[in-house]
């Protein structure tokens, strides 16, 4: 459903508010709402966003710049060093802390991101998945990715159909829980349990625009990723571990700036070829959320105001409250 325009009525603080949740695809302009919105109705942002927590991925993340975490207090960001490992539980266990220090302020928590599974752990339950084999992910992760995906062929048709088989990581973890369990992944993900069912009623609102008017975006801050100094921010990372951080390589922009780097391809091809797997994330964000989100969808338009994009959503949650 995409919501109509109409007045937002919302009291310039509102603490009584539940938390609002914020998603979309990348460079859909969340970010900036989530941002203004805290400012209108009294609110800190916790972050969902599966790289930004780690210090240093700045660029290419589209991290808050200090002028904006200045703005508004802003959480789970810049927690981890890329000697880390940080998953959706620690993400839970953080979340859970921020919204009750973001409450103890009288103040209401905004969530934005566009990792899904974090929202959907934060609000669902991670389930009862097979703890990592550190043993076992080790070996998977030594095997050829080919060989990888034959493997999850083979043994889960179904999971190897739905699965981003550009997402070593996704795949990686398929096959370990398959080997651990000796059952498919699939129908696994079926049988997990979770604490609790989304509410009803929750201020959860995905932000999408037209195709042409997201790719351009996508396209526009590509660039100025690279103008402002991706790669050298690439070089500088691969001094402090990188490249042996499994989550972070597959951060889009970082994976191609080190190709690059090691001269897999030069520096034009490596933007357009960014701008192509940026494009590709951003339509399986969107069929993540239409197919999990529980969302209330708000369409935006080109060259919109941010001032009409704070209006949508004020309005949408002003509902929620009547």
């Amino acid at each position: 459903m995409i919501v109509n325009e109409s007045k937002p009525q919302l009291p310039a603080s509102s603490c009584q508010l539940r938390p609002v949740f914020i998603a979309g695809p990348t460079a859909v302009g969340k970010s900036g709402i989530a941002l203004a919105l805290a400012e209108k109705i009294g609110g800190e942002i916790i972050s969902a966003d599966s790289m930004q927590v780690y210090r240093g991925l700045d660029i290419g993340t589209a991290k808050p710049s200090p002028a904006e975490r200045a703005r508004v207090p802003h959480h789970l960001i810049d927690i981890c060093d890329l000697t880390e490992n940080f998953d959706a539980a620690q993400f839970v266990r953080l979340a859970q802390n921020a919204v009750t220090e973001i409450r103890s302020r009288n103040k209401t928590p905004i969530f934005c991101g566009g990792t899904g599974l974090y929202f959907k752990a934060f609000l669902s339950g991670l389930g009862e998945a097979p703890a990592t084999n550190p043993e076992l992910r080790a070996e998977l992760e030594a095997s050829s990715f080919e060989a990888l995906l034959r493997e999850l062929r083979e043994r889960d048709p179904a999971t190897y159909e739905k699965i981003d088989k550009q997402n070593p990581r996704r795949v990686i973890r398929a096959i370990e829980v398959i080997r651990l369990t000796g059952k498919k992944f699939s129908e696994q993900r079926a049988e997990w349990k979770t604490p609790g069912a989304v509410p009803e009623k929750i201020n959860f609102y995905c932000f999408t625009r037209a195709s042409a008017d997201l790719h351009a975006r996508i396209n526009v801050r590509v660039e100025e990723m690279f103008r402002r100094g991706l790669v050298s921010e690439t070089r500088e990372l691969l001094q402090h571990g990188l490249e042996q951080n499994k989550t972070a390589m597959q951060a889009i922009g970082y994976r191609q700036a080190v190709e690059h780097l090691r001269g897999g391809r030069d520096l034009a091809e490596t933007i357009e070829l960014v701008k192509s797997r940026t494009r590709q994330f951003a339509k399986r964000q969107l069929t993540w959320f239409r197919r999990h989100g529980n969302c209330e969808w708000i369409g935006l338009k080109p060259d919109e105001a941010p001032e009409k994009s704070l209006q949508k959503i004020c309005s949408a949650i002003q509902r929620g409250i009547g």
